[in-house]
């Protein structure tokens, strides 16, 4: 069978990934890494109260961050999987159902989602703060992921499809044998970057008293009043992660890209 075309979803939400093919020792996000650390560095080593202090009361926060962005991302893929299946389905009713739920999650902000879940449904059952982020960050997210995972189906040859059918698969060895492992090679790098986009989100969920790497730093500054410097350094420390977690999206293209190359 044909390989899928070599096709890359641009993804308008998340950080800027870096362009595999550029390999300059001076690129932007080499420049922007090298002083993120440098000036985080810089700080902590010159003036050690209070960017020291911070640095040293944010880990746990940290690690929250991290454990919401997984725990989402976990509920998120299966989510966008069965969305963008649903939005390609010839059902009109599973279609429309998808379609409606896209809609709907997309037009609506995710700090809204956040309360409603967490405030609003409060008032009939009571949602813990971790588990209501995640509730709301999964089916945010799950509404993007399911437009990833439809466009990157449908890159895929109609061929495919036929010369599957050829050999005798139904509909379920079709997609998951042969549709799905091809679509998956474009679709991982703008997943990559949702994930990154979705990080970055988990900022939010301090609004519902989720003790995440932001809501850290809120406790530290009402404690302190060092608002400017608690700040700088969540900035910093925000950006830092991006810029890490994009190297290693554009990384994985990379590898993805001369995987098909080597393959013709």
């Amino acid at each position: 069978m044909n390989n899928a075309p070599n096709i890359r979803i641009e993804v308008t939400e998340g950080a800027q990934i870096p362009d595999p093919r550029d390999r300059r020792l001076l690129n932007a996000w080499t420049l922007a890494f090298c002083v993120a650390v440098v000036a985080l560095v810089t700080l902590c080593a010159t003036q050690p109260e209070p960017y020291l202090e911070i640095v040293k009361f944010l880990p746990d926060g940290l690690i929250i961050t991290f454990e919401v962005t997984v725990l989402s991302l976990l509920c998120t893929l299966p989510i966008g999987l069965l969305t963008g299946l649903g939005r390609l389905s010839r059902n009109p009713v599973i279609n429309l159902i998808a379609s409606t739920y896209v809609e709907i999650i997309r037009g609506v902000p995710l700090l809204v989602q956040l309360f409603y879940i967490y405030y609003a449904l409060g008032r009939i059952i009571q949602v813990p703060p971790m588990v209501s982020a995640v509730i709301a960050i999964s089916f945010c997210y799950g509404a993007y992921m399911g437009e990833v995972f439809r466009a990157g189906i449908l890159s895929v040859p109609k061929g495919q499809t036929e010369a599957a059918r050829s050999l005798g698969f139904n509909n379920f060895q079709t997609m998951t044998l042969v549709i799905l492992p091809q679509a998956m090679r474009t679709i991982l790098p703008p997943i990559g970057n949702e994930c990154i986009a979705m990080l970055k989100d988990t900022s939010l969920v301090s609004i519902i008293a989720v003790a995440d790497l932001l809501r850290r730093g809120r406790e530290f500054a009402s404690q302190t009043f060092d608002y400017f410097e608690t700040y700088t350094v969540i900035a910093l420390v925000y950006l830092i992660i991006t810029l890490l977690l994009s190297k290693g999206v554009s990384m994985m293209e990379g590898r993805l890209t001369y995987y098909d190359r080597d393959r013709k």
